[in-house]
């Protein structure tokens, strides 16, 4: 059934979710960047919060689902953005490629994307606005809190848990058990074998954690 839906992001996740919903009508766009440009030609954008609030005033339309479109890094922004419109009474949903895999047993909190060929396995327990991105894998008793990123193409084994905010980066794969402290950066292909601390950066085979950015 169609419904009306609304992206706060106007980059490359935007695409990629408006391809997702592709039964859904998206009304609107919103970004921080006053600068940024609606991706789409049948899509107004509006920006930063007084943009949003005046599209809230004029909207005539009915009930509006909301996500955040915004990727990489910034899973901390992501919730905070999804509040701020939920409490503008605009409602998150849920958004899952047809291509992927989600246990019926698998919990996904409000605004979590997953995304083409992605894999989430029995029990796991996703938190809000979580991105399980193109060809990741989430597997059995993972738990991941609010806004996790799990990048294109990174594997969590079993059980794994990750701490809200934090970024597994493309093509890692972290090994069952490990605890991945809230805000901490795996780097693109890392294979983290031991616990990672809150806030770190780790990157290698094995993982180490490093001050340098990646």
């Amino acid at each position: 059934m169609t419904h009306d839906v609304v992206f706060w992001g106007a980059g490359g996740q935007a695409r990629v979710l408006r391809e997702l919903l592709a039964e859904s009508r998206l009304v609107a766009l919103f970004d921080n960047d006053r600068a940024a440009a609606s991706p789409f030609d049948d899509v107004p954008i509006f920006h930063g919060k007084d943009g949003f609030a005046r599209w809230l005033s004029s909207w005539r339309g009915g009930e509006v689902s909301c996500l955040v479109a915004i990727g990489g890094e910034r899973g901390l922004d992501r919730v905070a953005l999804q509040r701020d419109m939920e409490l503008a009474g605009l409602q998150p949903i849920v958004a899952r490629h047809r291509t992927a895999f989600v246990a019926a047993s698998a919990k996904l909190g409000l605004g979590t994307q997953i995304l083409a060929q992605a894999a989430v396995a029995v029990d796991a327990v996703l938190g809000l606005a979580c991105i399980v991105n193109t060809g990741a894998t989430v597997d059995h008793e993972c738990v991941l809190g609010d806004g996790v990123h799990v990048a294109p193409g990174a594997h969590l084994a079993g059980c794994v848990e990750v701490g809200a905010g934090a970024f597994i980066g493309t093509g890692a794969a972290v090994l069952p058990r490990i605890k991945i402290g809230k805000s901490a950066r795996v780097g693109a292909g890392a294979v983290v074998t031991r616990d990672v601390r809150e806030g770190a950066t780790v990157v290698g085979n094995p993982a180490r954690e490093t001050k340098d950015p990646t």
